[in-house]
C-alpha cells in the first residue's frame, strides 16, 4: 500500500464530524467537489469502503468509523504538540501551586521555590507543607513533590531523583554506643518516625548476599521528619533519616553515621500531576529548575 496523503483524513474526519459533503467543505474552506475526490480517493488507497452516501445523510460504515477514531487521537495528538511548543516558548505567568512534605520542602524545594520566583516574577509560588498526601484535584495543586515509594495512582507521575536513608546518632551518644551488627540495634533507644508505614522494622544489607531485618527498640515516636533530626541532635537515640537533610549534620561530626558499611532501601523523589495532556509553562520551567538542583546536590553528596 502506498503512503496515505494525510489531508485525505482530515477531509474524510471532517464528513464524518458533520454527516454531510457540503457542511465538511463548508468547515474546510474547500469545495464540496474537491471533499468528495479526496475521500473518494482515500477508499481506493485503502480498497474498502469508509461512507454510506445516502440522499439525507452520509453514515460511516463499520471500517470508517475505525479509522474515525484513529483520525480523531491523530488530530488531538497534533493539537497537543502545537499547545506543548507554544507553551515551551512562553513565560510562565499565574499562581504555581505545589504540595511537598515538610521535610524535603523546607530543605529543597524552599529555595529553588525562592529562585524559580526571582526568574520569573510574573509568576507567583504558593508552596504547601504537609506530610499528609495533598488532593491534587480537589486542591488545586498544580504539582506535588512525593518523597519515598510511590502508591499505585492514576496521577501522573515522574521520578526525578533519588536519596539514601543513613542510620545515624548524636556525635556525643555515639561514642557510648557499641555496635558490630544490626542485631545490636535492637537494644538501642531508637526515635522512630511515626509518618512512615514501618517505623520500627527495617532491612539492612551488606554486599550481595548479606541480607538482615532488625525491629527497634522505640524510645520515641514523632510524627515529622524534622522533629525526628532535632530529637536525634538532642541525644534521644538512633534514627533513619534521607541523607538530603543528615548531610550538614554528618560533615560538621554533629551526627555520625552507625554502622556505615551496611546501607537501607533508598528512595525517589518524584513529581506527580493531575491527569492532562500537556503541562503549563510554570509547571515545566518549576520542575527543569528542581532537576537541576537535585543533579548538583547528587554530585556533591
Amino acid at each position: 500500500m502506498e503512503a496515505i496523503n494525510l489531508n485525505r483524513l482530515a477531509y474524510f474526519a471532517a464528513v464524518v464530524d458533520t454527516g454531510s459533503f457540503t457542511k465538511a467543505a463548508d468547515r474546510l474552506g474547500i469545495t464540496k467537489t474537491v471533499v468528495s475526490q479526496q475521500v473518494a480517493r482515500l477508499e481506493a488507497e485503502l480498497q474498502t469502503s469508509l461512507l454510506i452516501r445516502t440522499t439525507r445523510r452520509v453514515e460511516p460504515t463499520e471500517a470508517g468509523r475505525m479509522l474515525h477514531a484513529r483520525c480523531v487521537m491523530i488530530f488531538r495528538e497534533a493539537e497537543d504538540a502545537v499547545d506543548e511548543l507554544s507553551g515551551a516558548r512562553a513565560e510562565p505567568m499565574g499562581v504555581l501551586r505545589i504540595a511537598a512534605p515538610n521535610d524535603y520542602g523546607a530543605s529543597m524545594i524552599a529555595p529553588v521555590a525562592a529562585a524559580f520566583a526571582r526568574r520569573f516574577p510574573a509568576c507567583t509560588v504558593d508552596l504547601a507543607l504537609s506530610d499528609v498526601k495533598a488532593d491534587l484535584v480537589a486542591d488545586h495543586i498544580d504539582l506535588s513533590i512525593r518523597v519515598g515509594w510511590l502508591d499505585d495512582s492514576s496521577l501522573q507521575a515522574r521520578r526525578i531523583g533519588t536519596f539514601r536513608q543513613r542510620l545515624v546518632a548524636s556525635g556525643n551518644q555515639f561514642a557510648t554506643i557499641a555496635v558490630r551488627e544490626p542485631e545490636d540495634l535492637a537494644a538501642l533507644p531508637f526515635i522512630a518516625n511515626g509518618a512512615l508505614r514501618e517505623p520500627l522494622l527495617w532491612h539492612f544489607a551488606r554486599g550481595d548476599f548479606d541480607r538482615r531485618v532488625v525491629r527497634m527498640r522505640q524510645a520515641l515516636s514523632i510524627n515529622t521528619t524534622p522533629a525526628v533530626l532535632t530529637a536525634t541532635l538532642a541525644g534521644g537515640g538512633l534514627s533513619v533519616l534521607p541523607d538530603f537533610q543528615v548531610a550538614d549534620h554528618l560533615e560538621s561530626g554533629r551526627l555520625v553515621e552507625v554502622l556505615p558499611e551496611w546501607t537501607l532501601p533508598s528512595g525517589g523523589i518524584h513529581t506527580v500531576y493531575p491527569a492532562a495532556r500537556f503541562r503549563p509553562p510554570k509547571v515545566t520551567a518549576f520542575v527543569a529548575m528542581l532537576v537541576d538542583e537535585i543533579r548538583n546536590s547528587e554530585t556533591n553528596r
